[in-house]
């Protein structure tokens, strides 16, 4: 018997990149996937900043499923920076990468499952910045705050994790010289490395793991960079 068999999943942001890998891993594992996505395709289309999109979105999947195991939000915010990133921008993205997170799970609440969970794709910029970035460095803090709150509010029936990744590519292409070599892995990551990061979250086999989060990095994050050390110089 295949891991999730007879699971409901829900992912946003699952037409596309991380969340597309998500959807598939579960159906591989034999998962029921109801997932939304602002792209249009053969998946529900809509806009998750838009609070009567979810509303639909959650009634579709409470038509046709009756109960949800695991809600994985995935959708990604926009990033802008300070000096660009307009007021309504820069809500736009608390709304897709905060707002939609909460709101989705407070309608699915009374529908989960026992031993069900949340899993929020946060990132590496939870804590580190680029420059000009705000507004999805903003929205994944949130994220990253807002994991541990709902799972104190809503355990033991619902753990609730996140998972921040670093440097995925989404196209699968592998990176050779410095790119590769500045995570210690020595490689950039890719959408499966973090799917599979929340199937596990979603398992058992994690059942003593609530409220946390897991960087999926390569250990880019670990990496103390000084100038003229560990071959960087800068400039």
């Amino acid at each position: 018997m295949k891991q999730f068999e007879g699971k409901t999943a829900v992912i946003t942001g699952g037409g596309h990149g991380i969340g597309k890998a998500i959807a598939q891993a579960f159906e591989r594992e034999g998962a029921r996937t109801a997932v939304i996505d602002i792209n249009e395709g053969s998946w529900y289309t809509g806009d998750i900043s838009d609070p009567k999109v979810l509303e639909a979105f959650a009634e579709k999947i409470i038509r046709e499923s009756g109960s949800v195991d695991y809600l994985i939000n995935n959708a990604p915010p926009k990033m802008k920076g300070i000096s660009e990133c307009s007021y309504e921008e820069f809500m736009n993205a608390l709304a897709v990468g905060v707002a939609a997170p909460f709101y989705l799970s407070k309608l699915l609440l009374p529908y989960f499952n026992d031993h069900a969970s949340i899993i929020n794709i946060s990132s590496s910029r939870d804590r580190m910045s680029q420059p000009q970035t705000e507004s999805y460095t903003a929205a994944k803090g949130g994220i990253s705050a807002l994991t541990h709150a709902m799972a104190v509010s809503l355990g033991p029936k619902i753990r609730v994790n996140s998972v921040s990744p670093g440097w995925i590519d989404t196209e699968y292409r592998t990176y050779e010289g410095p790119d590769a070599l500045q995570q210690p892995c020595g490689r950039v990551g890719n959408p499966d490395d973090i799917a599979e990061t929340v199937l596990f979250l979603c398992s058992e086999k994690a059942g003593f793991i609530t409220g946390e989060n897991i960087t999926v990095d390569g250990g880019m994050t670990k990496l103390m960079i000084y100038h003229d050390d560990h071959g960087w110089s800068y400039r």
